[in-house]
């Protein structure tokens, strides 16, 4: 067994030196690239400054240009700089004047796109910006041995950092997303792949399954058969087994968390249900600090589902203001019950539903609106109009719903929408809601990766673990059980950009990037 290790270990070494050799294949050096250039901030918007950036071999070439200076810029340092027009139609001395710019210029590899970098701090005005522009791009030469300048793509500069492996494929989309982020939870969930947790987790998987693999290589070529599994290796393959379990089910965990912090970035859609005239309008109103719903006296004037977006505590909540439940019997209005069956469906179809509930009307439920409830959607009961009756009868009353609700330990808040008292326990209770729902950490954070990434953990990762414990209990077939786990090992590869060619994924991935990222 001890020599069977020893032997193992001089397996191992050339596998990982294949990954390192796929790897700089993958991520090849961008010298050989046009320089390239754009807007970094907003085009065609008027502001106060500009960002543009230029990005490759020549940028410093640009800059001497631009500046008439013939000596380099430092590195990392602001300069003061004019900026003149570099038309050849206009000679040297009389050249126009476009700009007077801040200008930073990064060597590479010490820059975002790990190339020479030169960014320019203009104003904001729509034709210096213009002018700006057209200068550098008259700075590219049609001659093959000339600067090669042009404007660039949609996540070019992104695109760049990635192949000069400043970043992996999970950083890169990290990036994107926290762009896009338009809350604190958004923006606090998708610092998991900005800022690399994620690439660091996932990297620990694969050497996981390298080694796993490795130790099976040395079963098939050391054991007694190459098909089936010696007495001696056997508890080698055991291990193996075992370490598959325990990885497969971190996966699924991962994609658990990952599905429901998922709701942080589309919207947790929470439906507000009761009877008419319980206050459903008011609430909303007083929630959005806008008259979103029309309010009155009159039972049933809400018809149809009124939907607004807020930001609440950081989340991004959808709330649907319903048509008041009640039974057939109640009412004869046919617009009214098409409104009632659209408030049932929102209330299906919402990741949590809020009761109202008025007061003054002693609590009792109509068997329409109870039923309308999904029995494993979380609810928040809000207790409505307490200011019209005393704090015995509010007691007695929240005793009543949660006889009716048959919901242990049910949480009955009482509010006021129309003092505005209670208010702040609602608020509280629905953010703890929304905290179990998103399954966020201590810190507010969910788990943020991109489609790509759901969708390779499932069909290439997940799939290659659960094919081999598939192998592993129809006979121990060793070697169909190690293609399996290098199915899930090439997997994770993909989600990195490790063990892919660089076209087929990164047209995806920079896809929906702006042009100056």
């Amino acid at each position: 067994m001890h020599n069977l290790f020893g032997r193992l270990k001089l397996r191992v070494s050339p596998l990982l030196t294949h990954v390192r050799y796929t790897h700089n294949k993958l991520t090849p050096s961008t010298v050989h690239l046009p320089t390239v250039y754009a807007m970094a901030t907003p085009p065609g918007q008027k502001s106060a400054i500009a960002v543009i950036r230029v990005s490759g071999t020549y940028s410093k070439y640009v800059y001497h240009k631009l500046t008439r200076r013939k000596a380099d810029p430092k590195p990392r340092t602001m300069l003061l700089r004019t900026l003149y027009d570099t038309s050849p139609a206009l000679a040297e001395k009389t050249g126009l004047v476009l700009d007077q710019s801040l200008v930073s210029f990064s060597a590479a590899p010490h820059s975002f796109t790990g190339e020479d970098t030169l960014e320019l701090y203009i104003h904001g005005g729509r034709a210096v910006a213009e002018g700006v522009l057209r200068s550098i791009g008259q700075l590219h030469s049609h001659a093959e041995d000339g600067p090669q300048i042009r404007y660039a793509e949609a996540g070019e500069f992104s695109r760049r950092a990635f192949q000069n492996e400043k970043f992996d494929l999970t950083e890169v989309e990290g990036i994107r997303d926290l762009i896009d982020a338009e809350t604190e939870s958004q923006r606090r969930s998708v610092l998991s792949s900005f800022s690399g947790s994620n690439k660091k987790l996932f990297d620990n998987w694969r050497s996981q399954l390298v080694n796993n693999v490795a130790q099976l290589t040395a079963v098939i070529d050391f054991g007694e058969d190459n098909d089936s599994i010696g007495s001696d290796n056997l508890r080698i393959f055991g291990n193996v087994e075992e370490s598959v379990r325990i990885l497969k089910r971190q996966v699924e965990q991962f994609l658990e968390r990952v599905s429901r912090a998922q709701l942080l970035q589309d919207g947790l859609r929470v439906a507000l249900v009761g009877a008419p005239n319980a206050g459903k309008s008011t609430l909303l109103n007083m929630l959005a600090r806008d008259d979103v719903s029309l309010v009155s006296d009159v039972p049933g004037t809400t018809r149809d589902a009124v939907d607004r977006v807020l930001d609440m505590g950081g989340y991004k909540v959808v709330f649907s203001d319903t048509a008041g439940i009640r039974s057939d019997s109640s009412t004869s209005d046919a617009i009214e019950q098409m409104g009632i069956g659209r408030a049932e469906q929102r209330a299906q179809r919402s990741h949590m539903c809020v009761l109202v509930v008025d007061a003054s009307k002693g609590g009792r439920l109509d068997p329409r609106l109870l039923s309308a409830l999904p029995p494993d959607t979380p609810l928040v009961v809000v207790l409505n109009k307490v200011d019209l009756v005393s704090q015995e009868i509010v007691a007695i009353v929240t005793d009543h719903i949660r006889e009716q609700l048959q919901r242990p330990g049910q949480q009955v808040l009482p509010v006021s929408c129309k003092l505005e008292e209670g208010t702040g326990a609602l608020v509280e209770a629905l953010l703890s809601s929304f905290k179990e729902l998103a399954m966020v950490d201590e810190h507010g954070a969910g788990l943020s990766v991109s489609r790509r990434v759901r969708d390779t953990l499932t069909q290439d990762v997940l799939a290659g673990l659960e094919q081999f414990l598939v192998s592993a209990d129809l006979g121990h077939d060793v070697a169909m059980a190690a293609e399996d786990l290098q199915g899930a090992i090439h997997g994770i590869g993909r989600i990195t950009g490790e063990n892919v060619g660089v076209e087929e994924v990164l047209g995806v991935v920079f896809s929906t990037f702006c042009v100056g990222k």
